[in-house]
């Protein structure tokens, strides 16, 4: 049997991991601390035998009993509102919580797949973004308490990688959408499809013309399961390749939820990247993974999913 322990495994991304891993037989250990992940995230698998979850925060040790075969350390802030209300924990996460992840795989001999983001090519002057460039990030901006956190993990795993032989993969993960993510949590898409169903006003920063490349959670997670079972360490760009304007999907949100709200334009964030859209090529030829929903496709199964809850 194999056993699989998900970190932060009550947020968005981590619950539909946890759903693909107990599909394949694997028996899943989620460990949250549920300051952004939602225990109702978990809630159909209550009475599954394979199944446990633990209330735990990863920036404190991991003392887990038995053979581990992988960890996925998914465990951070990641919604901007999110890690800008509590830099000093985000940055703990990072730091503290992927130090306790790489033990915890170094002590079982298990693969590690870290999470890690888009963020770290900051405000990128690359365009698209690959797996070599080393980013432009303002490491004492706002954002940079998510930003460094991740860098900081990229830099930890590749450490113990190279002087402690962790079995390490690392994808950086570009903007995905889908099914549980929570109405309030200021990512883009969730915010305009709820303020889209509520009639009110869609908000947009500057004119609306920053791209950022979408990509709908079941193909996210075929990419991580994908990376799991290689032995290669990457950093692997996860995302898809095709870009859009945030007022191209603002538009898509308003001719599919059939919603006659107004767009309304706002002052840009602070080191809000301007454009961000991966290259691939090394996801597709070492991982064999490329994203097959489109995204008219995954917004509407999103939309789908808001109307219900």
């Amino acid at each position: 049997m194999t056993t699989s322990v998900v970190l932060g495994g009550a947020g968005f991304l981590g619950s539909h991991l946890v759903d693909s891993l107990l599909s394949d037989g694997h028996t899943v250990i989620a460990l949250d601390d549920l300051s952004s992940g939602k225990k109702k995230n978990l809630q159909h698998l209550e009475s599954v035998d394979q199944f446990t979850f633990i209330l735990h925060n990863t920036c404190n040790e991991i003392h887990l009993h038995g053979d581990i075969d992988y960890v996925f350390n998914f465990a951070s802030l990641a919604s901007p509102p999110r890690y800008l209300s509590d830099p000093i924990h985000t940055l703990k996460t990072g730091s503290k919580g992927t130090n306790n992840a790489i033990q915890l795989a170094l002590s079982n001999g298990a693969r590690l797949v870290h999470a890690s983001t888009s963020e770290i090519y900051g405000d990128p002057q690359e365009h698209p973004q690959l797996e070599s460039y080393w980013g432009h990030v303002n490491p004492i901006g706002p954002r940079s308490c998510y930003d460094e956190a991740k860098r900081y993990a990229e830099a930890l795993c590749m450490a113990y990688s190279r002087t402690s032989e962790l079995n390490v993969g690392i994808a950086r993960i570009f903007n995905t959408y889908g099914p549980r993510l929570s109405a309030d949590d200021g990512r883009v898409v969730s915010n305009l499809i709820v303020q889209a169903l509520g009639g009110k006003p869609l908000s947009l920063y500057g004119l609306g013309q920053q791209t950022r490349s979408f990509c709908y959670v079941t193909d996210l997670i075929r990419g991580i399961r994908a990376l799991a079972a290689t032995d290669k360490t990457g950093p692997f760009n996860v995302g898809s390749p095709d870009e859009f304007t945030i007022r191209q999907l603002a538009e898509l949100i308003l001719e599919i939820t059939g919603s006659s709200s107004e767009l309304t334009f706002m002052d840009l964030p602070i080191d809000d990247p301007l454009r961000r859209r991966p290259d691939i090529s090394l996801a597709t030829e070492f991982l064999g993974w490329t994203p097959s929903v489109s995204l008219p496709d995954g917004i509407r199964l999103t939309v789908d999913w808001f109307r219900q809850q």
